[in-house]
């Protein structure tokens, strides 16, 4: 089978982890199906929400904590299909001419990510308002839109050479701001849960770096380390956007405290022998030998260190990492695409080790989530197991070829508005935007072809 997005572990049948908007559940996608899973007991134990046989699935995104999936077969990778997994029906199904890279989605917006192009759904109804074509080849579909409907931004590489980010207003759909963020080209990307901030990575590594998202100025400046080629795999705010965790094919996961306080604290009082040794000893000769220094050593020294940090057992793993609050307590979530999902503690001391509190196998085929102890959890599953049913309960279906013409030029990418391209038959009705905005059954519409 042909490498999709240039990615080993769909080829060595490893499992696709994918966490909400919200950090409050996981989709996990095997050679068998797929299933998702609530997080709130996550300390304990792994509540499996639903479970279905399906084909294989490299893409799979929920919407927050509505019934609504969005899913891309290995099978089928140009068709973007839409369901409704507790009603175990196709909402509606699009094609495109390319295979797709990414799916990103929140309650006002659904983008789809080709190679060279970006197309912008109107979640309501799923039809597309805005194509941004001709954007600068992007193999790993590379892009992140933000989880909230208030600023409901989407960024995407503006380069192949350089770390550009194009930032997109997906709401009045036009350009907002570039933002050159590395030399190199982007790694990662990702949103604060308001959308007012963006973190990004190039393929360095060595440096994460974050902006905000209105009018591109820099706010801070994190090192992960020193070493090069280090290939960052994962960037994650926390709920509470005074986190932001990074992972890499290295074994190590790094937490950064984005403290926004302007008043710094402690420089000129007492200072610890330990405070010599560490992160006050950098701070305190940043600015003692700036005008001494070249800019780029004195960058080195006034950028932040991580908070905290994690060492896995194995190196070359993906993982997608995460920092919420689980029952009044700040946890970082560590999904595996070897099959595990590790939950620690975070310390409210920088310098400090994160203990781990449990790790579950997600690879366990039965109907119940078992911790790597191989004890059940004894939870009760939320939806039966089953295929969905071939065209129940289907909606909208179509096509999103490309055939437009450009009107415009955000952000050096050409980009139509309207229809961009799409055509379908049918139209999901105001029962599917009910479902949209929260859990209400998905009526039946025209069916797909």
């Amino acid at each position: 089978m042909m490498s999709l997005l240039g990615r080993p572990d769909v080829d060595a049948g490893e499992v696709f982890v994918n966490f909400n908007q919200n950090i409050t559940s996981l989709a996990v996608a095997t050679s068998g199906g797929y299933s998702l899973y609530s997080l709130g007991s996550v300390d304990s134990t792994l509540d499996k929400i639903y479970h279905t046989k399906s084909d294989e699935l490299f893409l799979i995104e929920r919407l927050f904590e509505s019934s609504l999936v969005a899913i891309v077969s290995q099978r089928a990778p140009r068709k973007l299909k839409v369901c409704h997994f507790k009603k175990q029906s196709e909402i509606c199904n699009y094609s495109y001419a390319n295979t797709i890279l990414a799916v990103k989605l929140n309650r006002e917006r659904l983008i789809v990510c080709l190679e060279e192009s970006l197309y912008i759904h109107n979640i309501q109804d799923m039809k597309v308002v805005h194509t941004i074509r001709d954007t600068p080849c992007n193999p790993l579909g590379l892009c992140a839109l933000s989880s909230s409907s208030e600023h409901c931004y989407l960024a995407y590489p503006g380069s192949v050479t350089s770390g550009e980010v194009q930032i997109f207003d997906a709401i009045n759909l036009h350009a907002k701001t570039m933002i050159p963020a590395h030399d190199t080209p982007l790694a990662a990307i990702a949103f604060s849960p308001s959308g007012t901030e963006i973190a990004t990575a190039s393929e360095r590594g060595t440096v994460i770096r974050v902006f905000s998202s209105q009018d591109g100025s820099r706010l801070f400046e994190l090192r992960r380390g020193l070493k090069r080629c280090v290939s960052i795999v994962s960037l994650s705010f926390s709920n509470c956007s005074e986190y932001l965790v990074s992972s890499s094919n290295t074994e190590t996961v790094h937490i950064f405290r984005l403290d926004r306080s302007a008043a710094e604290t402690a420089d000129h009082g007492k200072q610890s022998t330990d405070d010599w040794m560490g992160y006050s000893f950098f701070r305190f000769l940043s600015k003692t030998v700036t005008s001494y220094l070249p800019t780029q050593v004195t960058d080195v020294f006034s950028q932040g260190r991580a908070f905290a940090s994690v060492s896995l057992p194995e190196a070359g793993v993906r993982r997608m990492c995460a920092i919420t609050t689980i029952q009044k307590q700040l946890r970082l979530l560590i999904a595996s695409q070897d099959g595990y999902l590790y939950v620690y503690s975070i310390p409210s001391i920088e310098g400090a080790e994160c203990q781990l509190i449990k790790r579950h196998d997600l690879r366990l085929e039965d109907h119940y989530a078992m911790d790597i102890k191989g004890l059940n959890s004894g939870v009760s599953i939320g939806g039966a197991a089953g295929v969905p049913p071939s065209g129940a309960g289907a909606g909208a279906s179509g096509s999103a070829d490309g055939k437009s013409t450009a009107t415009d030029k955000p952000g050096g990418s050409s980009s139509t508005s309207g229809g961009g391209g799409a055509s379908g038959s049918g139209s999901a009705g105001a029962s599917y935007a009910s479902a949209v905005k929260g859990d209400e059954p998905v009526g039946g519409g025209p069916s797909s072809t």
